[in-house]
């Protein structure tokens, strides 16, 4: 088996210091560079999935109004009656008592 002797302890591909030194400022300048796209990407997509959720919430919102379809945070209080149902006062009158 042949082993090939590096000039560098560190395996850094060139023999020369000033090679060395710019190919890990390149590599800084990459990560640095890929990090920072990589925030903008998630931020793109934030907003993206933020307009997208927005704009749900409004079409649901429009087509329950439309609907007359009652919101879950607005019940009908315990007071008020069903569509179909007529309220009123109503007083019970004997016909015994009218009557001679």
């Amino acid at each position: 088996m042949v082993q090939h002797s590096s000039p560098s302890k560190h395996g850094l591909p060139a023999g020369n210091p000033l090679a060395s030194v710019l190919v890990v400022i390149a590599g800084i300048v990459a990560i640095a560079t890929l990090i920072v796209l990589g925030f903008v990407a998630f931020l793109a997509l934030g907003a993206v999935i933020l307009v997208a959720a927005t704009f749900v919430g409004i079409r649901s919102w429009w087509l329950a109004r439309r609907m007359g379809v009652p919101l879950r945070g607005r019940a009908r209080s315990s007071k008020q009656a069903p569509r179909d149902v007529i309220e009123g006062e109503y007083q019970v009158v004997d016909r015994d008592r009218d009557q001679p």
